[in-house]
């Protein structure tokens, strides 16, 4: 937001164009109200591994809970982008069969991500349903 901020107040001061400085300050407004809340929306994010599902939890104003049986997970997945992997962090994906319950962990740390997917492959081998 960085650069469209300061492109728009580099047209404005340039050409003088008065509907940049207002889309400046919209997106500058944005930008900051977006920051503020962040803290708040990473603090809702959540899981819990229990005896036989892991649940899943996210969101401020529509929460949804999932809970993804170890029998039934496919796919253990850890993803990095490079920011995440600057900052050494990474997201975890659990599968199955129903794409509705597709589940990512955003933002664990390497080491916590590595092992949990160790964990849950081993559950979900022991505890394999309907294969």
């Amino acid at each position: 937001m960085v650069v469209f901020v300061g492109g728009l107040l580099v047209a404005y001061a340039l050409w003088g164009m008065w509907w940049t400085l207002w889309g400046a300050i919209v997106i500058g407004a944005i930008s900051l109200i977006g920051i503020a809340f962040e803290p708040r929306r990473v603090r809702s994010i959540g899981y819990r591994l229990r005896e036989d599902d892991l649940v899943f939890k996210r969101g401020i104003m529509f929460q949804r809970q999932v809970a993804v049986p170890y029998g039934r997970m496919q796919l253990v997945d850890i993803t990095r982008g490079p920011v995440a992997r600057a900052l050494g962090l990474a997201d975890l994906k659990f599968v199955t069969a129903a794409a509705a319950t597709a589940v990512t962990v955003p933002g664990l740390p390497m080491e916590e991500a590595d092992r949990l997917r160790d964990e849950l492959v081993a559950l979900a081998e022991t505890r394999r349903a309907g294969l």
